[in-house]
């Protein structure tokens, strides 16, 4: 389940684990050696997750114990109501929409959920939305809208789902009104790619007034063996064609896609859910206060202006 250069750090976390297990059954002696092996798990993640390469940081944003975003939700958020449905056709488990509380705030929450087992990964189409998620996106988006709600978004798909039935429904369809529905939203929005940002499946959600990347995320118009199997004819040039693509946070942020890169606790999120959580939530809560300040037009206006910048464009 771990990737090769987290091995060592898989060893040193059993045993910090170990350690734990014994210390709360009373063992107090084991103590300082709790501490040294704490530190020695601190100082080998500081040192692999500070040289990682691009190929290695997608591996870590699809790491099967990566927090997704219903852990996000249920840590991040209170009392949150789920809604389904799109009124038009059916309802999308891959995309998990509806209305909670963040600290007294209520706020809209839309996230890509890809599921943890075998069998909430069929169910959830391991996080690629058809149609009918879009819309039901687009719906809450314009119930929060109406009723004066900031928009959270969390982003962690490979890509909209590209099936048959997923074209006849208007695939293309939904996630272009999706782009203009949040493009310009008159309450504040903010998106998150907590894990993988995959071409225009994730970008539907992803128009948002403060974009958002946790550390080891990647967000890129295709997938890294796409890429490689388009350029190269060959699915070795994956490394290659990741760093080629630059998706990693700390590229798009010097590229200006992207507002601030969050950081993960211990190098990676999957090693500590709740304090992940809680970086986060400290993140959301400084980006809402400036947001909120903000009328709706202004709100409108710095959003546009904000995406014309990305790209160079000649009017004849």
């Amino acid at each position: 389940m771990f990737p090769d250069f987290e091995r060592e750090l898989q060893e040193i976390y059993q045993k910090v684990e170990q350690l734990k297990r014994l210390y709360s059954l009373g063992d107090k002696e084991r103590e300082k050696e709790l501490r040294k092996a704490q530190r020695e798990f601190l100082k080998k993640s500081k040192e692999i997750y500070s040289k990682l390469d691009p190929w290695e940081r997608v591996l870590l944003a699809r790491h099967p114990q990566r927090p997704h975003a219903v852990d996000y939700i249920n840590l991040i958020f209170k009392n949150f109501i789920e809604l389904h449905g799109d009124r038009c056709f059916g309802d999308d488990k891959s995309l998990v929409a509806g209305f909670a509380y963040f600290d007294a705030f209520p706020v809209a929450v839309i996230g890509q959920e890809k599921g943890r087992t075998t069998k909430e990964k069929m169910e959830r189409n391991f996080g690629m939305p058809h149609p009918e998620g879009y819309r039901k996106a687009i719906r809450i988006a314009k119930l929060a809208e109406k009723y004066g709600m900031p928009v959270i978004t969390l982003i962690d798909t490979p890509g909209a789902y590209p099936g048959i039935g997923a074209e006849e429904r208007g695939q293309s369809e939904a996630i272009a009104q999706s782009l203009y529905t949040f493009g310009y939203l008159k309450v504040p929005s903010i998106a998150v790619i907590i894990g993988e940002g995959g071409s225009g499946g994730a970008l539907a959600l992803g128009v948002a007034n403060r974009v958002l990347m946790l550390e080891n995320a990647v967000y890129s118009v295709i997938s890294p063996e796409g890429c490689a199997a388009i350029l190269w004819k060959d699915q070795g040039k994956v490394k290659e064609a990741s760093k080629a693509l630059k998706l990693t946070a700390q590229d798009l942020l010097r590229l200006g896609v992207i507002d601030a890169i969050v950081p993960e606790p211990l190098g990676s999120a999957h090693w500590d859910h709740k304090r992940s959580a809680r970086v986060l939530k400290y993140v959301l809560r400084k980006c809402l206060r400036e947001l909120l300040q903000m009328k709706p037009e202004e709100l409108v206006q710095e959003r546009v202006r904000k995406f014309e910048r990305m790209g160079v464009f000649v009017e004849l």
